[in-house]
């Protein structure tokens, strides 16, 4: 059976590369939080986001761009927002 192709788009793949920016700075600024409990405090809060993250692009590197996608990019910057506007980073 031939295996169909996966349909890519670069204005998903720089939401993705944008995506993954942020996540990274975020997790560093978390790193530099001196005090433990705040930090773990932090650290698992941001996990939701983190995990969110890597679900949408794994189902983008496996199944490409399809109608999926708007919805996990939308619960990934929703998930992000509601990070930030809780804890202030």
């Amino acid at each position: 059976m031939v295996k169909r192709r996966r349909k890519l788009s670069k204005d998903y793949e720089k939401n993705i590369e944008r995506a993954l920016k942020d996540v990274e700075l975020i997790t560093a600024k978390i790193n530099d939080i001196n005090e433990d409990d705040i930090r773990e405090e932090y650290q698992q809060a941001f996990s939701i986001v983190k995990l969110r993250l890597d679900n949408m692009n794994k189902a983008y590197k496996d199944i490409g761009f399809n109608e999926e996608s708007t919805l996990l990019l939308s619960i990934y910057q929703e998930s992000l927002k509601g990070f930030i506007n809780e804890y202030e980073i």
